[in-house]
C-alpha cells in the first residue's frame, strides 16, 4: 500500500510548547499514529510574548526567532520520526501553522503574522513543508481564522447528532456541526486560557491553574465580569477571530480597580471563558445537543463543571470520545490541512471565516 503519512505541528496562543503528530491517511478515516510534545523554556516563551507588541529591533528579533522555531519544530519532527521508526521519505508533508505573534483581521488592518522559517524547516527535516495557512483566506476577505472547523467537519460530523466542538486553547473557538443541512459554522468566542495563565503566573508563580484549583478558592466578581463582557468583541456577530492583540494583560488591567483579591480575579476570568463559550452556543447554536471539548482547557475540571451547570441541557464531553485525544486535535488538523494543500483541495469554510469562497490554503516548500 502506498505510504500516505503527514505530520502536523502546532504551537498555539498558550505558548506552552510544540505539539507534533504523525497521521496516517491510508485508511478511510485518518488515524493518529504517534504524538510528541516539546515544551518551550521560559526565556524563549518571554521572547515570543514580547513580539506580540511593537518594540525595539522587532524585525531582527522576529527573524531570529523564526530560525529558532524552525530548529525546535525540526527537533520535534525528528523525535517523532525516531519514535515511529520511520524515515523522512515516508512522510509526504509537514503542516506547520507557525507561531502567531500578530493577528489583525480588522478591515483597516487585515494582516496576520505566524513566525517560522519554513525553508529552513524543510532543510532540517528533509520533508516538504506547508505553512502560511491564514493569509490566503484573509486575502479573500476572510478572518484567516479559525481554520480547524474544516477538519472538525471531516472528523466529527455525524448524520444524527448536532454537535459543537469547543477548542479551549489560549483563545476559545467553536465549530457548529449541524447534520440536517450538512452546515458548518464557527468563530472565536473569546479568551480561553491565556488570561488565566498570565494572571496565575503573576500571582502564584505557576504556569497555569491546575484543574481550576486556585480559581475555586475565589469568588467571581459580577461587576468585573460585566466590564469584561462590555468589550465590543463579545457583542460583535461572527465571523470573527481574535488573539493576544486584544486579550492581553493590558486589556485585563484596564478593567481592574486595584483592590480585587487575586483569586477572585482568577475566578472571574474563568467565568469569562465559560460565559463567552456558553452564551455563544446558546445564541448561535441553540439546537445543539452535544458539546465536545478539546485543547488544554478540556482538562480543567472547574471549567467542565461550570459549563455543565450553564449548558445543563447538553451532553458535555471531550473529543477523546470521538476518536481524537483533546490535546492533539489542532496538530492533527494541520496535518489534514497540509494534505488538502498538497492535493489542491480547499481548506477553509467561507461560512466560518467570511471569505468570498473556498480557497486552497498554504504555501508549499518542496523538499
Amino acid at each position: 500500500m502506498e505510504c500516505n503519512h503527514y505530520i502536523g505541528i502546532m504551537s498555539g496562543t498558550s505558548l506552552d510548547g510544540i505539539d507534533a503528530v504523525l497521521v496516517n491517511f491510508e485508511t478511510q478515516k485518518p488515524a493518529l499514529v504517534k504524538t510528541f510534545f516539546l515544551p518551550f523554556d521560559e526565556t524563549f516563551k518571554s521572547s515570543l510574548l514580547a513580539l506580540n507588541h511593537s518594540g525595539d529591533d522587532e524585525l531582527n528579533k522576529a527573524a531570529l526567532i523564526s530560525n529558532q522555531l524552525a530548529q525546535l519544530y525540526a527537533q520535534a519532527v525528528n523525535s517523532l520520526l525516531i519514535d515511529c521508526a520511520i524515515i523522512p521519505q515516508a512522510v509526504i508533508a509537514i503542516g506547520c501553522h507557525g507561531q502567531t505573534v500578530r493577528h489583525c483581521p480588522e478591515i483597516h488592518k487585515r494582516y496576520t503574522v505566524q513566525l517560522v522559517n519554513a525553508a529552513l524547516l524543510t532543510e532540517l527535516t528533509g520533508i516538504t513543508v506547508v505553512t502560511d495557512f491564514r493569509n490566503r483566506d484573509l486575502a479573500a476577505g476572510g478572518q484567516g481564522a479559525p481554520l480547524v472547523p474544516a477538519f472538525h467537519k471531516a472528523m466529527f460530523m455525524a448524520p444524527d447528532h448536532h454537535r459543537v466542538i469547543v477548542n479551549i486553547g489560549g483563545i476559545a473557538n467553536l465549530t457548529n456541526l449541524e447534520p440536517d443541512n450538512n452546515a458548518v459554522s464557527g468563530f472565536d468566542c473569546g479568551p480561553g486560557n491565556l488570561l488565566m495563565d498570565a494572571w496565575c503566573l503573576q500571582h502564584i508563580d505557576q504556569p497555569y491553574d491546575n484543574n481550576g484549583q486556585w480559581s475555586s478558592t475565589g469568588q467571581a466578581i459580577p461587576a468585573l465580569l460585566e466590564r469584561f463582557l462590555s468589550t465590543d468583541f463579545f457583542s460583535c456577530p461572527p465571523p470573527k477571530s481574535t488573539g493576544r492583540d486584544l486579550f492581553n494583560s493590558k486589556w485585563l488591567e484596564s478593567y481592574l480597580e486595584g483592590n480585587e483579591a487575586p483569586e477572585d480575579v482568577q475566578a472571574t476570568l474563568m467565568q469569562l471563558t465559560v460565559t463567552s463559550i456558553a452564551h455563544s452556543i446558546q445564541e448561535y447554536f441553540p439546537g445543539s445537543t452535544e458539546v465536545y471539548l478539546c485543547g488544554g482547557g478540556a482538562h480543567n475540571l472547574q471549567i467542565i463543571k461550570l459549563l455543565k451547570k450553564v449548558l445543563s441541557d447538553k451532553k458535555i464531553s471531550v473529543t477523546d470520545e470521538l476518536g481524537v485525544p483533546a490535546d492533539w486535535v489542532e496538530a492533527f488538523a494541520f496535518a489534514w490541512l497540509a494534505r488538502q494543500a498538497i492535493l489542491k483541495l480547499p481548506g477553509n469554510i467561507p461560512s466560518v471565516t467570511g471569505a468570498k469562497g473556498e480557497r486552497i490554503l498554504g504555501a508549499i516548500y518542496p523538499v
